[in-house]
């Protein structure tokens, strides 16, 4: 019964840390487009002025 238990429990963790894995890179594939678009953004501005739409 607790080796039972103990593969439910490390199925349930890696289920758990490959749905957050999957997560974090949605996150990252949107931070990357938002960047990217961040250079368009700026290139279109013009070389005038500081054409920056973020702080860093």
């Amino acid at each position: 019964m607790v080796p039972l238990l103990l593969v439910l429990l490390l199925a349930l963790i890696l289920f758990g840390a490959g749905f957050a894995l999957k997560a974090l890179w949605w996150i990252a594939v949107v931070v990357l487009i938002v960047w990217l678009l961040g250079f368009v953004v700026r290139s279109a501005d013009g070389a005038g002025g500081k054409g920056r739409w973020y702080r860093w």
